[in-house]
This record gives structure tokens, sequence and C-alpha cells, in this order.
């Protein structure tokens, strides 16, 4: 019997074990995938949490309920992967797997201890982030009673989960203190490293007035180096300082702990991988899907969709003896909400920036790419209901792998 192990259950396993279960002949191939939670989270619903749009409850439930029965879910951390070994081996009990193929989907996690002085002083009473749970339900219980003031939030260093996440907190902030009442007592500073709110040519000469229109204040080319809490204020490393009352903050991305112990990852514990096969540059039977890997796209669960398909078919050919297709171009698409009952879509992908047009029915739409209407709110919107009972579960949906250049134009 032949072991395909699954290591993580997040969205990219969780995809994988679903598509995989209906493609391996039961009598040949055992499906394990493992996960030291046994809840998941509709990670893109932490930004609504903070502002009342949605509760803890609407972005939870039990892992059980999306993993097919016939793949073996085992809870427990992993201590190590052992790839020259094909080997894997559990925290719990020292549990040994053995593998014929290793897909990895052990995603990222935020680490604000990497900021000096970010977790003394006030972490999650006047300095919070929202790209855990925590994080955002502690962020929520201070905004309802927040009487204003300087807020800044800050992306200490990239690449982060969702690059448009730390916008869209910005302008539904903007729509929350207007719904209060409160926006002429709210001062909104954003503090990137980047050169601009939006890097791309074409994205940034359509949106770039958005954070002005909207009189939040740009701090670019910021790169915090700690937090000064006796003012309070962020530092960056060329001693420029950013005073708040409220800081809500993007920490340090990286990659999982057991990528660093495994001596598998980059300096952020990100997998090398063949950015267009999905397999890992060393070991041809490891793939990464998501979040794990390097691949220079965004770290986003529709990137992590559009891979599922390659890398399916990739592994498939591979254990035919035939050479990985390197079909992945890095395709990302993105809802970015703006406040309003409004949202902008972009759709990218390696070599092709965000462009104007209709999407995903060339000159129908009904979505406009690189335009504010109320129709892609509300597909911003639609997508938990998708997330939850189509895409999680391996369905399809109407949108290729590839991105298309049809309803685009320059």
């Amino acid at each position: 019997m032949k072991t395909f192990l699954i290591l993580g259950a997040g969205t990219g396993g969780t995809m994988v074990a679903n598509k995989i279960s209906h493609e391996l002949d039961p009598n040949e191939w055992r499906i394990i995938i493992v996960d030291r939670f046994e809840t998941h989270y509709y990670q893109p619903g932490f930004l609504f949490i903070p502002f009342g749009i949605y509760s803890q409850q609407d972005v939870i439930k039990p892992k059980r309920d999306f993993i097919p029965h016939n793949v073996e879910f085992i809870l427990s951390d992993i201590e190590v992967i052992e790839p020259d070994k094909n080997r894997v081996v559990l925290m719990k009990d020292k549990k040994v797997i053995n593998y014929d193929y290793l897909v990895i989907s052990t995603g990222t996690q935020v680490h604000p201890e990497e900021t000096e002085g970010m977790l003394e002083d006030g972490w999650h009473e006047n300095k919070f982030d929202f790209y855990t749970i925590e994080g955002a339900v502690a962020l929520s219980r201070f905004l309802k009673f927040w009487k204003g003031g300087r807020m800044v939030v800050n992306i200490t260093e990239m690449p982060i989960k969702c690059p448009v996440a730390p916008l869209e907190f910005l302008f539904l902030a903007d729509w929350f203190f207007h719904e209060r009442g409160i926006r002429d007592k709210v001062d909104i500073t954003f503090a990137t490293p980047l050169d601009g709110a939006f890097t791309k040519p074409k994205a940034s000469s359509v949106l770039g007035n958005i954070l002005e229109d909207k009189g939040i204040h740009l701090v670019s080319e910021f790169n915090v180096g700690s937090v000064d809490n006796s003012k309070p204020a962020i530092v960056s490393w060329d001693e420029r300082e950013v005073e708040f009352d409220l800081l809500v903050t993007i920490p340090t991305n990286k990659g999982s702990e057991v990528i660093e112990r495994s001596g598998m990852g980059d300096e952020l514990n990100f997998i090398p991988i063949d950015k267009h096969t999905l397999q890992s540059d060393k070991w041809e039977n490891v793939w990464v899907i998501g979040d794990a890997g390097n691949a220079p796209t965004s770290k986003a669960g529709s990137v992590a969709h559009f891979m599922l398909d390659v890398l399916i078919e990739n592994i498939l050919r591979h254990m035919e003896g035939l050479a990985p297709q390197p079909k992945f171009d890095g395709h990302a698409n993105c809802y970015i909400e703006s406040g309003f009952e409004k949202g902008i879509l972009i759709d990218f992908n390696y070599d092709v920036e965000p462009l104007p047009g209709k999407y995903p029915l060339p000159g129908f739409g009904p979505f406009s790419l690189l335009k504010e209407s109320a129709a892609n709110h509300w597909g911003k919107m639609s997508f938990r209901w998708i997330y939850w009972n189509i895409l999680l579960k391996g369905g399809e949906l109407p949108f290729e792998s590839q991105m298309s250049m049809a309803g685009k134009w320059s």
C-alpha cells in the first residue's frame, strides 16, 4: 500500500484531499492528512470581525466536515519532515509516517515578536493584528467603544497573506467611523514598506488617489524596526516615527516552524519550489500548495484554488513517469472592499499586472476590474458561501487556473 501524505488541513490541503481522493485507487493508496487544529477558519472573514460585519461563529467550522471519508485525518503537530528519508515524525506519540508522495500546505503564521516592543505594554490593548481570530475579536471589542484618535495601520514586511487586506481594513475603517459619526475625530495613517499603496503602474494610475480621497495619510517606504511604547509610536530603521493611539499591525509573516526545523525553507520558512509546476526544487516527490511555498504570487485562497488543478495534474503525471507541466502562471484575483457597500476587483498573474475590464464574462462581467462597484462588494460577500460549499470541497468553479486576457484592456 502506497501513502499519499498531506501536511496541513487549511484551504490548500483540504482541497487537495478532496481532489486526490477521486483520483487514487483506494486499493493501492492510503491518503492521510495531518493538522494540529480541529477548527477550520475562513481567514478572509477575519477582516470583517473588527467592524461587526461577521462574528467569530461566521468564520469557523470543524475541519472534519470537509475531509473525505476515505482520507485519514490525524490530529497532531509535526515534529520534523525528513524528505531525504521520505518520512514525517509527528509530535503525538512520536509517530512516524512513511510516504511515497508529500503535499505540504502548512501555510503562514504571523510573528509580532519579530518586531522589538510589539508584544510589550499593550498587545491586544492598543496594538492589534487582525490576521488571527484572537486579534480580530480583541480589536472588535476595542473599536466598539473607541472615541477616536490616531489610528495607524502598518505592514511590517513583505510578503504577507492577502496583500490587499491592509487596504481593505483602511477602507472599512473609514466607512465604520463615518457610520458611527466620529470620522472627523479619527486620524488614519497607512505606513507601508512599499513605495505606494498600489505598486503596479496600471492599478496605481486608476486607484492611486483613493487613499487621498478618503482622507487617509500614506507613509511609504516605512520599514518598522521597533515600537516605542512610551510615546507610543512605531519607529523605522531610518529613525522616522509615526505616533499612534491605536496601532493595527500586519506582523512579519513566516512559514511554519516545522519547515525551519526540517531545514526545508528560506529565511522566512517558505519552501523553494518551481513557480510553474509547484514541485519542490530539491525533492521530486514533494509538492507545495498555497502559502507554504516561495512562489512570487499573492498568498491568498484564490491562488491556492488556481494552483489546485495544476498540482493534481502534475502529481498524477509524475506517478506515470511523465515530466510535470509548467502550467501555473501565478494567477490571482482579489476583491478589495472599498467601504460603503462597494468593492474593487483585480485579476493578474506573474507577468500581467491588474488591468481594467469585465470578469469573468468578457464585456459582461458582472464584475468590473479596477473599478469600484456594488457588484464587486456583493461578489466578495458571497464568497464565504462559495468557500464553505464549493471551493473547500474541491468543487469546480467557472474560472480557469490560467489567467485569461479576454475582457481586459490596457
